[in-house]
C-alpha cells in the first residue's frame, strides 16, 4: 500500500518536482507543479500526523536495510507536527507566489526560483523526517544552500550581501554540527538517532561527548539565530523576495528548533543536557536576552521587514525559554510557539508582500495612510500584529499563556513577569506600523490611485490570519499535539 511509503514520499515529491520546474522553463508550469507538490506534501504530512497519534512511532527503512545499518525515516508526534507546519506554510506561500514572484524576480529566473524553492522544501522536510544524524546534516545543507540562492535571486543589490552573510554564518554552524556528529560517531559507532540514544549513556562521562554536545549546541543555535548568533537573520529577511521572507521566517528557524529538540531530548536525553550540562541556565539567560534585545531593536527599525526580523529573534527567545524549563508545560509552550509563530510570521510577511507588490518597498514612511488605500492588506497586518503581541483569542496568547504557566509551575514568577513585559514591548513596534497606516496622513507625493493587492495574494494572507484566530479559540489540535510531543520528548507517560 502507498500509505506504507508516506515518510519517503514526503521528501521525494518536492525533490522530483525541482528538476521538472527547471526543464520545463515555463513559469506557469513551474508555479503549478510546485503548488501541486507542496499540496501533496501537506496531505502526506496530515496523514502521517494522524497515523502517529493513532499508532505511535512510524519507522521506515530505506532500501530494506535494517537499522542501525541502513538509513531510517522515523516519524513521531514531534516531527509529524513540524512536517504539517512546514507543508501548510509552503502551500499558502505558493498560492501567494505567482504574482509576487513575477513582480520581484527577473522573468528568466522564475523557473530557477521554483526549482530552488522545491529543493529547499525537500531539505526542510528531510531534516524533520529522517532518523539518521548524518542524513539530517545533508538535508540541512540542501535547505541552507537553497535558502542562500532564494535570497540572492532578489533584484535588490543588498540581497547578495545578505545571502553572503547568511552563507558565512550558516557554514560555520554546519561545520560545528558536522564536528559534533563526527565525535558522536567516534564514541558510539552509529549514526541512527534511536541507536545513539541507547548507546550514549555508556559514554556520557567522557570529554569527547561533552565536546560534541557543545559543538552541536553552538552550531544549531546559529541555525536558529539565537542571540548572540543571530547576525545573519535581519538582512536575510529584509532583502529577500517577499515570498522567500515569508517562507524562511515561518519554516527555516522552526525546523532548526526541531533539530535542537531532537538532539537535546531524544539523543542526549534530559538528564545529560539539563543536569550534567547546565544547558537550562545558559538557555534561560540567552532566551531573556533574545526576548528583550530583539524587541528593543525592532522598535527602532524603519524597514518593516527588518522590524519583523528582529521580532523573530525575540520570538525565538520565547521558544528557547520554554525549553529551559525542562518540564512538560514549558516544552508544550515551546512546541506550541513553534506552530503559532509560523502562522503569525507567515501572515505578516505575506501582508508585507502585498504592500511590496503595490509600492515596491515597506519603509515606515511609505506606510503613512496606507490603511485607507489598502484596507484589506493593512487589516490583515493589524490582526497579525495582535497575535504577535499575544492578545486573547489569538495563537500568540495561547503560547504565552503556557509559557507563563510553565514559569509559575517552577515557582519562577520573575520569568513570568519578563514574558509579560516583553509582550508589551512588541506592542510598541506593532503600534508604530498601525499608527503610520491609520493615523497619519499620506505623503503628498503618494498617489491616491494605489489600490488593494490582487485577490490571489489576499486570500492566502487572510487564510493564515484566520488560522491565527481559529487556533487561538479552538486549541484542541495544537495543544493536544504539542502536549503529546512534549511528553514523548521528556519520556513521560500520558
Amino acid at each position: 500500500m502507498i500509505t506504507q511509503h508516506l515518510p519517503v514520499l514526503q521528501v521525494i515529491v518536492p525533490l522530483l518536482t525541482a528538476p521538472l520546474c527547471l526543464l520545463a522553463q515555463d513559469r506557469r508550469f513551474a508555479w503549478g507543479a510546485s503548488l501541486a507538490a507542496s499540496g501533496t506534501a501537506f496531505l502526506i504530512a496530515a496523514l502521517l500526523l494522524a497515523q502517529t497519534l493513532e499508532q505511535g512511532i512510524i519507522s521506515y527503512e530505506l532500501g530494506g536495510w535494517s537499522t542501525p545499518w541502513g538509513i531510517e525515516y522515523r516519524v513521531d508526534t514531534v516531527n509529524a507536527f513540524v512536517l504539517l507546519i512546514v507543508t501548510a506554510i509552503s502551500s499558502a506561500v505558493l498560492l501567494f507566489a505567482q504574482r509576487s514572484v513575477a513582480r520581484e524576480i527577473i522573468a528568466t529566473r522564475i523557473p530557477v526560483f521554483y526549482t530552488v524553492y522545491m529543493l529547499c522544501l525537500a531539505g526542510l522536510l528531510g531534516i524533520a523526517v529522517t532518523g539518521d544524524v548524518f542524513n539530517l546534516f545533508v538535508f540541512m545543507e540542501i535547505s541552507a544552500l537553497s535558502s542562500y540562492t532564494l535570497i540572492a535571486l532578489s533584484e535588490q543589490r543588498r540581497a547578495l550581501t545578505a545571502a553572503y552573510q547568511y552563507l558565512f554564518m550558516g557554514t560555520i554552524g554546519a561545520t560545528f554540527i558536522l564536528i559534533g556528529i563526527g565525535l558522536l560517531y567516534m564514541m558510539t559507532g552509529t549514526l541512527n538517532m534511536h541507536d545513539l540514544s541507547l548507546r550514549l549513556p555508556a559514554v556520557t562521562g567522557t570529554r569527547t561527548v561533552e565536546t560534541a554536545f557543545a559543538f552541536l549546541t553552538v552550531g544549531i543555535s546559529i541555525k536558529i539565530a539565537l542571540v548572540p548568533l543571530h547576525l545573519w537573520l535581519p538582512n536575510a529577511y529584509a532583502y529577500a523576495p517577499s515570498v522567500v521572507s515569508a517562507f524562511i521566517a515561518a519554516t527555516a528557524t522552526k525546523v532548526a528548533f526541531y533539530v535542537l529538540l531532537r538532539f537535546m531530548f531524544t539523543i542526549f536525553g534530559v538528564s545529560f543536557a539539563f543536569k550534567t550540562m547546565p544547558l537550562n541556565l545558559i538557555f534561560m539567560v540567552l532566551a531573556l536576552a533574545a526576548m528583550f534585545a530583539g524587541s528593543m531593536a525592532a522598535m527602532f527599525q524603519d524597514n518593516i521587514k527588518r522590524l519583523l526580523a528582529y521580532s523573530s529573534i525575540a520570538q525565538i527567545g520565547y521558544m528557547i525559554l520554554g525549553i529551559s524549563f525542562a518540564s512538560v508545560t514549558g516544552l508544550t509552550a515551546a512546541i506550541l510557539h513553534l506552530f503559532n509563530h509560523a502562522l503569525m510570521k507567515g501572515a505578516l510577511f505575506l501582508a508585507l508582500g502585498c504592500v511590496v507588490y503595490r509600492l515596491g518597498m515597506v519603509n515606515m514612511e511609505q506606510m503613512r495612510g496606507l490603511g485607507r488605500r489598502m484596507p484589506w492588506t493593512m487589516a490583515a497586518f493589524a490582526l497579525g500584529g495582535l497575535s504577535l503581541i499575544g492578545v486573547p483569542l489569538t495563537v500568540g496568547f495561547i503560547s504565552k499563556w503556557y509559557l507563563v504557566a510553565g514559569a509559575l509551575e517552577r515557582g519562577w514568577w520573575p520569568l513570568a513577569v519578563a514574558v509579560l513585559v516583553a509582550s508589551l514591548l512588541s506592542l510598541v513596534y506593532v503600534w508604530r506600523v498601525i499608527e503610520a497606516a491609520y493615523f497619519q496622513a499620506p505623503l503628498p507625493a503618494d498617489s491616491d490611485e494605489t489600490g488593494e493587492a490582487p485577490l490571489s495574494m489576499l486570500l492566502p494572507t487572510w487564510a493564515l490570519i484566520l488560522a491565527n484566530f481559529y487556533f487561538g479559540i479552538d486549541t484542541s489540535l495544537t495543544v493536544g499535539v504539542a502536549s503529546s510531543a512534549a511528553q514523548q520528548l521528556l519520556g513521560v507517560s500520558e
